[in-house]
Parts: C-alpha cells; sequence; structure tokens
C-alpha cells in the first residue's frame, strides 16, 4: 500500500472532500477520515484540509494507504417493470444534466428500517442511454407530491445542490388548509427543533431558550371556500424537515388538509379526502449548463378532485422550459 495522488476531476467540483472520499473509497468510515485529516495524512494542494473542504477541478489529493475493500456487495435489484413505467410516466422535463419528475403522493424518496420501495431505489430506470446513475439533489416527504429534480452527473449533482443550499432554488408550493389565515399574506418566521413523542421523531416550534434552526416561509391565500378551507400559496425560503406544515398548524393555525401528524382531527373533514394536500407545484433556479430551469406539476389526483368540490379555478400547468 502506497500514497497516491488524485486529481479532481470536472464533475467532482464543488464536492465536499468527505463525499469525494465516499465515492472512491466506500469501505472508508467517518470516523477513520477525520482521523487521517488531524494527522495530515490527507492533504489538498499539501495543505491540510477538513471533511467540508469544497473541491475544485485540478486540485491534488492526498491520499494515504487504504484499508482492504470489504466484499463486493450484491447487485442491486432490478427495478420492477411496473415501477419502471410509472416513473418514466413521471417524467416533466429532461436533458443531458438534468430530470425533473412529478413525484407521486405516497412514494418515499429514500428507505429506512421499514422502508423497501422507494425512489432512489429506483432510478436506474430513468438512465434514458446515461451510463451514470441519476442522483438526488433534494427531498419531498412521502406525502407530498409535486416537482423533484434529479442530476445526471457529478457536475450537475453538484451545481444544483449548490443553488438549493446558496437559496438561489425559488420553490411554490400549493396547499390548502383548513380555515383561513390572518392575515390573508405575509411571511412566517419561526424557528423549528427536533422533537420526540409517541408517534415517533417529529418537528416543532422551537422552545424559549432552545436551539432551533431558522425557518422562514412566505404564503399568500390565492382564493377560500368560505371560511371552512383556504387555497394557500407556500414559499419556503428555507428547507427544514416539515417545515411548511408546522408553520401552517403552529403559526397560521390553520393545519393542511390531511395533515394529522401536525393538525390532529383538525386536519380532517367530512366528505373530503384524507390524503394530505401540499404539492411541490413549481422550482425555478440555475441551470448547471446555464440560464434558468422552470418546471411545474400538475395537481395529484386527490388534490385536483378537492380544487374541484370546493370550487377553485386551477390554472393550467406552464410547459418545463429552461430560459438560456
Amino acid at each position: 500500500m502506497t500514497i497516491a495522488l488524485r486529481t479532481v476531476s470536472p464533475d467532482e467540483a464543488d464536492l465536499r472532500l468527505d463525499r469525494w472520499f465516499r465515492r472512491h473509497h466506500p469501505n472508508l468510515t467517518q470516523g477513520a477520515l477525520q482521523k487521517m485529516l488531524r494527522t495530515g495524512q490527507v492533504r489538498v494542494d499539501g495543505k491540510r484540509a477538513e471533511t467540508g473542504t469544497r473541491l475544485q477541478p485540478g486540485q491534488e489529493i492526498r491520499v494515504p494507504p487504504m484499508p482492504e475493500a470489504p466484499s463486493p456487495e450484491p447487485a442491486r435489484p432490478a427495478v420492477f417493470e411496473r415501477d419502471a413505467g410509472m416513473l418514466e410516466r413521471a417524467v416533466i422535463y429532461r436533458d443531458d444534466s438534468v430530470i425533473a419528475i412529478d413525484k407521486p403522493h405516497g412514494l418515499p424518496v429514500q428507505g429506512g428500517p421499514s422502508i423497501a420501495r422507494h425512489l432512489d431505489g429506483m432510478l436506474d430506470a430513468l438512465r434514458f442511454g446515461h451510463e451514470e446513475r441519476p442522483r438526488l439533489v433534494h427531498r419531498l416527504d412521502k406525502d407530498t407530491s409535486g416537482v423533484l429534480l434529479l442530476a445526471r452527473s457529478g457536475l450537475a449533482a453538484a451545481k444544483l445542490a449548490a443553488a438549493f443550499r446558496g437559496r438561489d432554488a425559488h420553490k411554490t408550493y400549493w396547499a390548502l388548509v383548513v380555515g383561513r389565515p390572518h392575515p390573508l399574506a405575509g411571511r412566517i418566521n419561526m424557528a423549528l427543533a427536533r422533537q420526540g413523542g409517541p408517534r415517533g421523531e417529529r418537528t416543532g416550534p422551537a422552545e424559549e431558550g432552545e436551539d432551533g434552526a431558522v425557518a422562514i416561509t412566505d404564503f399568500r391565500v390565492v382564493d377560500n371556500a368560505r371560511k371552512h378551507v383556504s387555497w394557500l400559496e407556500m414559499n419556503p425560503l428555507t428547507g427544514r424537515t416539515h417545515q411548511l406544515r408546522v408553520h401552517a398548524a403552529a403559526a397560521l393555525k390553520c393545519p393542511i388538509l390531511g395533515d394529522g401528524k401536525y393538525g390532529g382531527a383538525a386536519a380532517h373533514l367530512e366528505g373530503m379526502s384524507g390524503l394530505l394536500h401540499l404539492h411541490a407545484r413549481t422550482i425555478e433556479l440555475p441551470h448547471p449548463e446555464g440560464g434558468t430551469l422552470s418546471v411545474s406539476a400538475p395537481l395529484p389526483p386527490h388534490m385536483n378532485e378537492s380544487f374541484a368540490f370546493l370550487g377553485f379555478d386551477r390554472p393550467k400547468t406552464p410547459q418545463a422550459k429552461r430560459v438560456r
């Protein structure tokens, strides 16, 4: 085993150093990497670095001898034909760098202890001839539908992730909420914190003195059915877990329809669907190859039915486009 010098490739621009190691040396643990960094065994352009150091093309990484690789993992199972067909039909935009899909309600984005079927396990179905597998660059809750972006290369993933991280991605959500917010438009600035509870970990407003994460949402009421249900347009300026759901229930006192987790019984109305009525309508952000990408997704079936039942005038979904 010898020391090696590796050059950062163009498709690894803005990649964190720890993620670079996970990509090239998946058997290296985070703890082992941190020890190598503390002792100066790993360097970038001859200088000490940290796990979060952002890499640039052409930089040289000093890689010390690595642990022996474990036995290869079993091959990823093939995507079921029905899931592959569902995903292909969900594509609403595609080019050489980006794929946008209309994620259906109820599909988890990633796996977990009790989650075997999830989007991340199906992404091989969206290669469309590319050698690389599409990569997730942001998330949606399992029960939230709408626009989800995938990167088709490491370089595209780094640029899209930077856009989300730097708040250059403008996201618009539509929600039906129980009640009528007052005022009808404004900005919610309510810090959030992770909480435990009988129903598992959840997010809630940070208590006084608690170290909560800043969470900001702009909102406006588009329409309302008397005082029973309001159609809300929500624009999150931060991306905290369950941010819109908590802000609706705790700040506006108008839980999202179907959101029993944060609204309890008040989130359900007789005669209306009990599914979560939260939809990622539009994302607009810088395209990795230049210009601006704007993608919108139509309402899912249960929200479409609720909009029709309430008499809300649903705008047509604009075609996805890239403005150069």
